[in-house]
């Protein structure tokens, strides 16, 4: 198991105390510079291990920041605090992403991103709970972290624990049935501690999602399963920031973030075949630059 960083977790309660404590537009330019830098590991990590899901991990970064930066109640320093708060990355293979965030908040030394996918390496292609503090379910087989989710959410409602729960999806993940049947039942039990945010970049490994298997009206399906539901840009840390905030009727919460696929690079953005395709170095170079800007 990997062990924390104790200086990069004292930045991390600065910055954090920074975000809560300034104004929208302090709090917007600090998520945003903190989202290019995640956004800079992740293709260094890709280059590195030369394979990875580049795009989703592109297109999930703002929704990871905005949650570990402001909304989160966790110390990276006691992963496994009885009363943390649980976030589970339920479409794992963008586990890039999750791994550069969890260094940036001091989870592990930075300096563990180069091992990203090598042999023995804690940071495997898929989070493990059993290696990376901060991971709280193996997740990976899509359709599975969710379900977790719910028994997280009903477990701390048996504890009278106030802590609350936030999953994210991929929205391809959301054509598993499991899943329904996870909302169905938060929805149900009135797991108002629970948060479910749907990576909607409305791509899939090979081809958009509404011609495998179309979701929309998603909003919708998830008002149906007894949810309240809001739709936002999940590239805009501000909006997310309202959108994750408590439930107030009651019931579970479903955030559907509208996002791009391969966001913050202009050759990536929007393309199917950033799923899981790793660019060159010279890509990477240039992908960097743009996001350095």
């Amino acid at each position: 198991m990997l062990t924390a960083d104790v200086s990069a977790t004292a930045r991390f309660r600065a910055a954090r105390r920074a975000i809560r404590d300034g104004g929208q537009d302090e709090v917007a330019r600090s998520l945003q510079s903190v989202s290019a830098e995640i956004r800079r590991r992740v293709l260094r990590m890709i280059d590195t291990a030369q394979l990875g899901h580049v795009g989703g991990d592109m297109s999930v970064t703002d929704i990871l920041v905005t949650l570990f930066g402001a909304v989160l109640e966790v110390d990276p320093e006691q992963p496994q605090a009885p009363d943390r708060d649980r976030f589970i990355l339920s479409k794992g293979h963008c586990a890039a992403a999750l791994y550069s965030t969890l260094a940036w908040c001091g989870y592990f030394p930075e300096s563990e991103l180069r091992s990203f996918t090598a042999p023995l390496s804690a940071l495997n292609g898929h989070p493990d709970r059993r290696k990376v503090p901060g991971v709280e379910t193996n997740t990976g087989p899509l359709g599975h972290g969710f379900p977790v989710a719910v028994g997280c959410a009903l477990a701390a409602r048996l504890r009278g624990s106030t802590s609350r729960t936030v999953v994210v999806l991929g929205d391809g993940e959301m054509q598993e049935g499991s899943n329904w049947e996870a909302a169905m039942t938060a929805g149900h039990h009135e797991l108002s501690s629970l948060t479910a945010i749907v990576d909607r970049n409305r791509l899939q490994q090979g081809a958009r999602t509404e011609e495998t298997v179309a979701l929309d009206p998603l909003d919708a399906k998830w008002a149906a399963f007894g949810w309240e539901v809001r739709v936002v840009d999940g590239h805009d840390h501000l909006a997310l920031l309202e959108a994750v905030r408590p439930s107030v009727t009651g019931k579970p919460v479903a955030v559907v973030a509208n996002t791009v696929k391969g966001k913050g690079v202009s050759f990536m953005e929007d393309r199917v075949e950033w799923h899981h395709k790793v660019p060159t170095s010279e890509q990477v170079r240039a992908a960097i630059t743009e996001l350095s800007r």
